[in-house]
């Protein structure tokens, strides 16, 4: 599929461009921020070609597409307007609470300048390969002039930051440009470096070197951009355009000085402190630990909260010991999917995994996880155990990153340093993680696609999620295979009042694909079961629930209209799949009020989901009905040829 016939395919399927909020891209994902994510269809661009995974995560829309993402997302540029200037687009303003909402904030800023980021990572640490074996000597020109093209984006990061923050929060970029300049100038520096007492109007300022530093731009410019919709609002459009950037540096420039750049630094200086901390106390145990969970946190998108430390540590210290062993993670990924390759007797998933291990070895893991070990489970779980092994090693080596870059074959250099002391750790430690992934692959092994011949059968998809329980229902059927022949009385699981399944508001219930059936409107928000059975489905969302009768009859029933997206408030399960039960037994409570506040419909379809098994699904009840009524009567295939 070409770049833009996939980016039109993406586009369409996250709801359109009218619902995106904004979108920046990391190196392998799309990371949407969605106005309405009930708008897009997820399951359809799972099987879109050239998408590798779908993911939610930190109150982003994730759509993973691999090493392509850069010309993906550049096409989705060219047939939409949704990478415009966010700085001069009004917004619907979607508020992401909580951790996810810190990790939205991160990700956003740091996304667009991984690339770049990398690149030069990869120039410093070669830089410092050629100064230690003797190649370059730092005083020589050649090597002055490399390194400050590799140091610049270091030295100079709170500008790019400015940019990236002011974008992320819709604020005036050049205003935050010149904040960020002011905190670098050199007049400033100069005061710092002679230790020339320094005030603002007699309130005294502390000065700290900003260079390279990471939070104190990202608080002033966050503020900044609230002060700005606040002036423009206040002044005239006459006079708003100058005067607002005047009232802007004014205030904010000493305002950084004074608060923000202190109390920013001070924060960094201790997070940095507390990581190394941690690699001084059990530098085994805490290598182990980031060796074993850094591909865990990735595929949550919380990773996203490590990056400031890794860049503040270096800034701080000059050096950082937390990033080594994060790499011990992704080449243990990339031994386990190398373990899949080689075991594999399925020609697809061998040149799957063959080709995703060649991305993983430079750092690019996810068409690996996504597509390979993590669908299997039982290798990404040896990923996850090699991952740890390679992290404990590389922890006790006592290996340091000296400059920023994901973890990979090309950004090895980044962890050589001064003489080379700990570095020999780092590929004991690569090394040990990816044979153990790999070995322990082919030892555990996994269920080959070779050998599964199951066929999944496509189902009609209802809107909020009872596709899903309809298919897992399908999958779980009476071990017995008992034939629908005999009659089957559906007792009320519900108490209410009697709705012609026509009338209920979702189309997938409504027009009787997911089966023959009937709805009601609870007065008690009890649900009982409707006959002597075994429960098939427990949705973990607890809004639906199927039981299998012992004649083999299936009953599905969905609380309300929607109400997946309650994610389980409001409802109390008392069952698991497996649960024989009994006539009358208490399957599940909801609140029924609670439900309607939220706005959701409390109606409650009743659905006989193998129908196409049976002769025919009788009502047998109207009005209201209560616990002990019968409800239906499926009519089997023996009583239709006695008749």
């Amino acid at each position: 599929m070409s770049q833009e016939k996939l980016a039109r395919e993406i586009v369409e399927r996250v709801g359109g461009e009218k619902n995106v909020e904004s979108l920046v891209h990391c190196a392998t994902r799309l990371r949407f921020v969605l106005k309405d994510d009930s708008k897009a269809d997820k399951a359809g661009l799972e099987k879109t070609e050239g998408v590798i995974a779908v993911k939610e995560n930190g109150g982003q829309f994730q759509v993973v597409v691999g090493n392509k993402v850069p010309e993906v997302y550049q096409a989705i540029g060219q047939i939409s307007n949704i990478l415009d200037d966010s700085s001069t687009k009004e917004k619907s303003g979607k508020k992401v609470k909580g951790l996810g909402g810190i990790i939205d904030v991160i990700s956003s800023i740091f996304a667009p300048l991984l690339g770049v980021m990398a690149g030069a990572g990869i120039l410093k640490g070669l830089l410092l390969i050629a100064n230690n074996v003797g190649w370059l000597e730092k005083t020589d020109t050649t090597y002055i002039i490399l390194y400050a093209a590799a140091d610049s984006l270091f030295y100079f990061l709170p500008l790019l930051l400015a940019v990236t923050t002011a974008r992320k929060f819709q604020g005036n970029a050049f205003v935050a440009l010149t904040i960020a300049g002011a905190l670098i100038y050199p007049t400033i520096i100069q005061l710092k470096t002679d230790g020339t007492p320094t005030d603002f109007f007699g309130i005294p300022v502390v000065l700290m070197s900003y260079a390279s530093t990471v939070i104190p731009i990202i608080l002033a410019v966050i503020v900044m951009s609230k002060l700005e919709k606040f002036f423009n609002k206040l002044l005239h459009d006459s006079i708003k355009n100058f005067v607002t950037p005047l009232f802007l540096l004014v205030i904010m420039v000493p305002l950084t000085l004074l608060a923000f750049g202190p109390f920013g630094v001070y924060v960094g200086n201790g997070i940095a402190s507390a990581m190394v901390a941690a690699f001084g106390f059990s530098p085994l145990l805490a290598g182990a630990v980031m060796g074993a969970s850094w591909q865990l946190l990735v595929i949550f998108g919380v990773h996203w909260g490590l990056v400031p430390v890794f860049i503040n540590n270096i800034a701080v210290h000059g050096q950082d010991g937390v990033k080594p062993a994060a790499t011990a993670s992704v080449f243990a990924q990339t031994g386990a999917a190398f373990g899949v390759m080689l075991k594999t007797k399925n020609k697809k998933l061998k040149t799957l995994a063959g080709s995703s291990t060649l991305t993983a070895l430079f750092g690019i893991t996810e068409p690996a996880i996504y597509g390979v070990t993590l669908p299997l489970k039982r290798p990404f779980i040896a990923g996850v155990i090699g991952g740890a092994v390679g992290g404990a090693i590389i922890g006790q080596a006592g290996t340091q990153a000296f400059a920023s870059g994901a973890p990979g074959l090309l950004t090895l250099p980044i962890f050589y340093g001064p003489g080379g002391q700990g570095f020999p750790g780092l590929i004991m430690g690569i090394a040990a993680s990816f044979i153990v992934s790999a070995v322990l692959t082919y030892i555990m092994g996994f269920k080959d696609p070779v050998d599964d011949e199951e066929t999944k059968t496509a189902s009609t998809t209802p809107s909020d999620g009872a596709a899903a329980t309809h298919g897992k229902d399908a999958s779980s059927k009476n071990a017995a295979q008992v034939t629908a022949t005999s009659d089957q009385e559906v007792l009320s699981p519900i108490e209410g009042k009697i709705v012609d399944l026509a009338k209920v508001p979702d189309p997938a219930f409504s027009s009787g694909a997911m089966g023959k059936g009937i709805a009601i409107e609870p007065s008690i928000g009890r649900v009982v079961a409707p006959f002597d059975g075994t429960v098939t489905v427990a949705f973990k969302k607890k809004h639906a629930l199927a039981v299998v009768s012992d004649s083999g009859a299936e009953i599905l029933v969905h609380v309300g209209v929607d109400t997946v997206k309650l994610d389980g408030q409001h409802f109390i399960s008392y069952i698991e799949e497996g649960d024989k039960v009994k006539a009358g037994d208490l399957l599940l409570e909801f609140d029924i009020e609670q439900i309607k506040a939220a706005g959701y419909h409390t109606v409650t379809p009743i659905i006989v989901t193998n129908s196409a098994d049976y002769n025919d699904v009788v009502p047998q009840a109207t009005g209201q009905v209560s616990n002990k009524d019968m409800l239906l009567k499926i009519v089997g295939t023996e009583t239709s040829k006695a008749k």
